[in-house]
């Protein structure tokens, strides 16, 4: 618009239930708590299921999307969640407790989270790798 006074606010959003499940959701309006329902619903729509083996990943993992790159790495128990905002908001809503992680490129929130998701999406726990393989573990 002539002047250039039409703001505009955005709202990158992050729920999960604690227990393994977690999604993203970014939402766009002209006032704060519209963008923000916004990004909650579409958080709602985008859960997906994250294994968890005594409160860590099973494996380590990399991960990019555009110029970001993590890499999300287990800890042992009692280390806690040793990461920046973007990355910790993630794991805390999925439920890890104990996990090492190192960002490198671009340390914008919005594709550093969907980087932590594409990485969350490789995670395989023994059950399934077990399943796939058709070996047993017992």
């Amino acid at each position: 618009m002539r002047g250039g006074r039409r703001f505009s606010f955005s709202a990158l959003v992050v729920m999960g239930d604690g227990n393994g499940s977690v999604g993203y959701g970014y939402g766009k309006a002209r006032e704060v708590p519209l963008a923000i329902a916004k990004a909650l619903k579409a958080a709602r729509k985008a859960m997906v299921r994250v294994p968890i083996v005594r409160e860590t990943i099973p494996h380590p993992v990399q991960a990019r999307f555009g110029a970001s790159r993590v890499a999300l790495v287990p800890a042992g128990p009692g280390t806690g969640v040793i990461a920046g905002a973007a990355v910790k908001a993630v794991a805390e809503c999925a439920g890890i407790r104990n996990l090492l992680t190192k960002s490198f490129g671009s340390n914008n929130a919005k594709n550093l989270v969907k980087a932590v998701f594409a990485g969350l999406s490789e995670l395989r726990d023994h059950d399934e790798v077990a399943s796939l393989r058709g070996v047993s573990l017992s």
